[in-house]
């Protein structure tokens, strides 16, 4: 993989794929952090309009506690990209410079540290997280307690599962970088950097770094809806965002547990899972999009 080659930004462009997925996450992204401007309901404020269906005053209808379901899907939203796109970076940093350094290394250095990858790849990553939050969850809030941090108290689980997202989703990245650095450390220009007496250091971020920029943008991009799934199953659950706070996962396990034969309460699982559906997919599909304009050579 070389590094984007001039005219990568134009031929994503011309990308009809591309235009409309980068559309799509616009108004998305807009839906979630711009939204609550517009629409001035309070997620968490409660009412006697249970189960109301969608309405001029109610867009997305309201839930078992009268709380306005479509403050709730911004609220889910913000929440979601948040924990995807902070952990799918720290997943990048980690995974990034692992990679370099197991791939610069090489011998036995690279063969220790390709091993320890294997090793976390055999645990389960869901039960690493649960026991994270389970295990963290209480004195996190109490040392933000005793710092004066007492704002991010009632955020306390979203941020350790972000850090424990992050902490696990690197290993892909980290397999990946390494791969592209073995087959980049042997050729001239870096010989020609080593004879020139650069550092290791040097070598690492001002050649290879720049050369890999490409694979791990685009990986990156695909990183974020698997961040995102596993934060929405473990909210699902019960395991992650729990109320009053909501999530992807959470708004559809609530929406879960008011399906009945008698009456269906349809707009508490539809719009939540359209929202999260069109994420997940645009995403995926801008992943597709930027592999072909950033290297083109690996289009069918």
């Amino acid at each position: 993989m070389h590094p984007p080659p001039p005219g990568a930004w134009q031929r994503l462009c011309k990308n009809p794929v591309a235009v409309v997925t980068m559309t799509v996450l616009a108004v998305v992204f807009a839906f979630a952090f711009l939204g609550p401007f517009v629409f001035h309901a309070d997620p968490h404020a409660t009412s006697s309009a249970q189960f109301a269906a969608p309405s001029a005053a109610h867009p997305f209808g309201t839930d078992n506690n009268g709380r306005d379901v479509l403050a709730r899907v911004m609220e889910g939203a913000r929440i979601s990209l948040l924990v995807g796109l902070c952990g799918a970076l720290i997943s990048l940093l980690i995974g990034t410079s692992y990679g370099l350094v197991s791939g610069y290394a090489g011998g036995r250095t690279d063969a220790v540290m390709m091993r320890f990858v294997e090793i976390l790849y055999s645990i389960p990553r869901l039960i690493i997280i649960i026991l994270a939050t389970a295990a963290f969850d209480h004195s996190f809030k109490e040392w933000l307690n005793a710092g004066g941090h007492t704002v991010l108290v009632g955020y306390s689980k979203i941020i350790i599962l972000i850090l424990a997202l992050g902490c696990i989703e690197w290993l892909t990245m980290a397999r990946i970088v390494r791969g592209q650095v073995l087959g980049l450390k042997n050729l001239q220009f870096v010989a020609a950097a080593r004879a020139l007496g650069q550092s290791h250091v040097r070598i690492i971020v001002r050649h290879l770094l720049p050369n890999i920029t490409g694979i791990v943008i685009i990986y990156l991009t695909l990183t974020i809806p698997t961040v995102i799934l596993v934060e929405s199953f473990l909210s699902f659950l019960g395991l992650g965002i729990q109320a009053p706070q909501a999530s992807w996962g959470s708004l559809l396990a609530d929406g879960a547990q008011v399906i009945n034969p008698i009456r269906s309460y349809w707009w508490l699982l539809l719009f939540p899972a359209a929202v999260m559906s069109l994420t997940l997919l645009a995403l995926n599909f801008l992943g597709d999009a930027l592999r072909d304009a950033l290297d083109p050579r690996a289009q069918r």
